[in-house]
């Protein structure tokens, strides 16, 4: 293990200007004009792993961006074999007058590495690609048996990554996964992620007049559709933050006391100070922290209605229409809630309005592993080796449907490692990613890949 150590500081500037030359490709996965970049960063990917070593390398065309696959199987049948999961395509860049540089143009200030990908998940990727190849150029053999399944289509959804897993089960099949497109709660702060939200939602609308009538004219006789709209949505929760559906709780998993001293003894947030808002609300019975991390939420994430124009247009609107998405946890299957959002708002929905709804096509399941996995020990481990400090464990309110994709499909363990930091501005102007956690998120992988080999 030293001499790949050693090997990672030797070359610690060279890997630094490789990953400036991955992340100065544009690739934008939502915009058909860089459908070339995307290509282009996959070729990257694959002649990194190519040169590395690595025994099969394909760049697999699929019906949008392609994938890079890539194994390595020579550790022997009782070695176990980890899948490693990452994507190449980064989010667009505007605004791109906010950005102090440009967004493909990397440039280092203040011990931060500037670039769209940086951190999302260009520069996590590499991390492993570098390692991977310091043990081959040294060593010349992996402590594992490894695949690698690199995307280019994260960033709109993974739209053809799901069938291809499935159909080619027995090609990405391995013992467990390995992904690192998450964070840590604070700079160096070692960080275990052992779960994740689900996802799920929908959009509806309430019709009335089929046109926007004068409002001194008809007011009073015809049903005002965004007061209907606001009506309706005041069904939904109450005051202390309670979901009002029916069932909406019913195969939720109970939050263990174990669960809740973990998130207890975890870095709090200054919820206040990070975001601006004036108060802190939480469900009923738990924390802020405890309601983000591990307990289900509904929220409204847009409204529409009426005129929106400067000054005033007495108006009564044709229609209102409202976007909503729960996350869920553990024992919530994604098509019941919608089931659930659908009967509530059918028998709830004002006189005087028509109701039709569009259910999000795109939903994911909560992801858990047992936080004393013996894979998830060995990660703490190594974060605690490289850091100096203990890892503390964490659920995170967001969703990355590949995860319960994996679970789904393979039940396998999943292990999260993350390097971000809450500093990073994913998919914002200006992304960034610490150039010290690059150097340590290496030192802890090789030191991960030793453990897990035993």
């Amino acid at each position: 293990m030293k001499e790949v150590l050693d090997y990672l500081e030797q070359h610690k500037e060279q890997h630094l200007e490789e990953l400036k030359n991955f992340l100065h490709i544009p690739s934008v996965s939502t915009d058909s004009n860089h459908k070339g970049d995307v290509k282009k960063a996959a070729e990257f990917v694959a002649g990194y792993l190519t040169d590395a070593g690595f025994d099969t390398v394909e760049v697999q065309e699929t019906k949008g961006h392609p994938l890079v696959y890539a194994e390595w199987m020579n550790a022997g049948s009782d070695a176990p074999t980890v899948l490693f999961y990452g994507h190449y395509d980064v989010q667009p860049p505007d605004p791109l007058d906010e950005w102090v540089s440009e967004p493909f143009q990397p440039e280092i200030r203040d011990g931060r590495l500037y670039a769209r990908g940086s951190s999302d998940d260009k520069g996590q990727v590499f991390m492993h690609l570098v390692v991977l190849k310091a043990f081959l150029k040294t060593t010349g053999s992996l402590p594992i048996n490894v695949k690698v399944c690199v995307e280019g289509e994260e960033e709109i959804g993974s739209a053809n990554l799901y069938d291809i897993l499935h159909e080619q089960k027995d090609k990405f099949e391995a013992d467990f996964a390995v992904i690192s497109d998450s964070g840590m709660v604070a700079k160096d702060q070692p960080t275990i992620l052992y779960g994740l939200k689900g996802f799920t939602g929908l959009e509806f609308t309430l019709k009335g007049p089929d046109n926007d009538l004068h409002s001194g004219m008809y007011g009073g006789a015809i049903k005002n559709p965004a007061m209907a709209m606001a009506q309706l949505l005041a069904t939904m929760k109450d005051e202390e933050e309670v979901v009002q559906v029916k069932g909406f709780y019913d195969k939720v998993e109970p939050l263990a006391d174990e669960e809740r001293q973990l998130m207890k003894e975890s870095p709090s947030e200054d919820y206040k100070e990070s975001t601006g808002a004036k108060e802190i609300v939480s469900e009923k019975g738990y924390t802020a922290k405890e309601h983000t991390m591990a307990r289900p939420t509904l929220e409204i994430n847009g409204l529409f209605s009426g005129y929106q124009g400067e000054g005033t247009k007495t108006i009564i609107p044709a229609t209102a229409t409202a976007k909503l998405t729960c996350r869920l946890v553990p024992g919530q299957e994604p098509e019941e809630i919608q089931d659930l959002l659908v009967d509530h708002l059918e028998k709830h929905v004002p006189k005087g309005v028509e109701l039709s709804i569009t259910r999000e096509p795109l939903s994911a399941k909560a992801y858990k592993v047992d936080p004393d996995h013996p894979l998830i020990k060995k990660a703490a481990e190594s974060f605690e080796e490289t850091f100096n400090k203990e890892a503390v464990y964490v659920r995170m309110g967001g969703s990355i449907p590949v995860v319960e994709w994996i679970d789904a499909i393979y039940k396998m363990p999943i292990v999260l490692l993350g390097f971000g930091t809450p500093e990073d501005r994913l998919h914002s102007p200006n992304e960034s990613f610490p150039v010290e956690h690059f150097y340590k998120g290496m030192q802890t992988l090789v030191h991960y890949w030793n453990k897990v080999k035993k």
